[in-house]
C-alpha cells in the first residue's frame, strides 16, 4: 500500500471520528447541563431547549438526533461532510441550518490524522513506534473534541480530560520502555509534568483559580505524559503563550476585546502540545545550534 493511499484512509477514518467528536460534544453539554441542574444553575433558553431533545442513557449509547426538531438522525444523515454539504448545512426534516460547528469537527480529525502522518517525525518500523502513534492519534481526537467545547463553553470536561490522562500514562510507559526503563527517562516525564501541569497548578493556587481553571492543570498533566519528554514539555508551554500572544494582543490594542476578558486557553495549549509533538525535535535542534553558535 502506498504512503498517499494510507494518508487518505486515515483521512476518511479520522473523519468518521470527527464525526463522533462532534455528536459526543453536544452529550457532553447535556450530562454538564444536567449536573448544574442538580447543583440549582438554571441553562439559558437555547441550552434548555437542545438538552430536553437529547437522550439520557450515556455518552456511548445515546442516538444522534437534530438539536432543533429533536428527530432521530438515520446514518445517511451523519456521513462526514457529505451529508452536511448535499444537505446544504440543513436538517432533512426540519430544514433548519446545522451550523458548521460539527463539519469543522470532523475536518479538523480527518486534517489531524492526515498531516499526523505525514509530519510524523519518527520512522514507524517497530512495536513501539506504531503504538505511540496509535495513542498519538486517538489522543488527537480526545484534545480536539476538548478544544471545541472549551472554544465554546470555557470548560474542559473531566470524562474526556481523565481519559486522556490515561492514555498519557500508556504513552508515558510506552517511552519508558522503549528506553530501557532508565532513570533518565522517567525524570525526563516527570519533569514535564512539572512544567505543564506544576506550574499551571501554582498560578491556579497563587490567583485563587482566576488566570487560569483547575481543567488546564488536568489537562496540562495528559499533554505532559502524551509527549513524555521535558524538553517537548517546555516547548509546548512555549508555544501556547507565544500562539496565545499573537491572537489576542492583536485584539486587546484594536479593543475588541476585555482585559478581563475570559480566553480559553485549552486550545492553545493543545496547538502547543501538537507543534512540540510534530516538529519539537528540529525546533530544539534548531534552537540549540542558534545558542552554541553552530552552523
Amino acid at each position: 500500500m502506498s504512503v498517499f493511499t494510507l494518508a487518505i484512509l486515515l483521512g476518511i477514518f479520522g473523519l468518521f471520528l470527527g464525526s463522533f467528536a462532534g455528536a459526543t460534544v453536544w452529550r457532553l453539554r447535556a450530562r454538564q447541563l444536567r449536573l448544574d441542574a442538580k447543583a440549582g444553575d438554571k441553562p439559558g433558553k437555547n441550552d434548555k431547549a437542545q438538552v430536553a431533545k437529547l437522550q439520557k442513557k450515556s455518552l456511548v449509547s445515546d442516538r444522534s438526533v437534530c438539536l432543533h426538531c429533536g428527530h432521530q438522525l438515520a446514518w445517511y444523515d451523519m456521513v462526514p461532510l457529505v451529508s452536511w454539504l448535499g444537505l446544504g448545512g440543513k436538517c432533512r426534516y426540519c430544514h433548519q441550518p446545522i451550523g458548521r460547528f460539527e463539519p469543522l469537527i470532523e475536518l479538523t480529525v480527518g486534517l489531524f490524522f492526515v498531516l499526523s502522518f505525514i509530519w510524523w517525525p519518527l520512522p514507524l518500523d517497530g512495536l513501539y513506534a506504531i503504538a505511540s502513534f496509535v495513542v498519538w492519534l486517538i489522543a488527537g481526537v480526545g484534545l480536539i473534541l476538548l478544544a471545541a467545547y472549551d472554544l465554546r463553553w470555557f470548560l474542559l470536561p473531566n470524562p474526556v480530560v481523565f481519559t486522556l490522562i490515561g492514555l498519557g500514562v500508556v504513552e508515558a510507559l510506552l517511552v519508558w520502555a522503549q528506553d530501557g526503563y532508565s532513570l533518565g527517562a522517567a525524570l525526563s516525564i516527570l519533569y514535564g509534568c512539572g512544567v505543564l501541569s506544576g506550574l499551571y497548578y501554582v498560578i491556579y493556587v497563587a490567583s485563587r483559580h482566576q488566570w487560569v481553571g483547575f481543567g488546564d492543570v488536568k489537562l496540562g498533566l495528559a499533554l505532559a505524559l502524551l509527549l513524555a519528554d521535558w524538553e517537548k514539555a517546555v516547548l509546548a508551554l512555549f508555544l501556547a503563550n507565544a500562539i496565545g500572544t499573537l491572537i489576542f494582543l492583536p485584539l486587546l490594542l484594536g479593543k475588541r476585546v476585555e482585559r478581563q476578558a475570559r480566553i480559553p486557553f485549552g486550545p492553545l495549549l493543545i496547538s502547543g502540545w501538537f507543534l512540540a509533538g510534530i516538529f519539537g525535535p528540529h525546533i530544539i535542534d534548531w534552537y540549540l545550534r542558534l545558542a552554541l553558535g553552530v552552523s
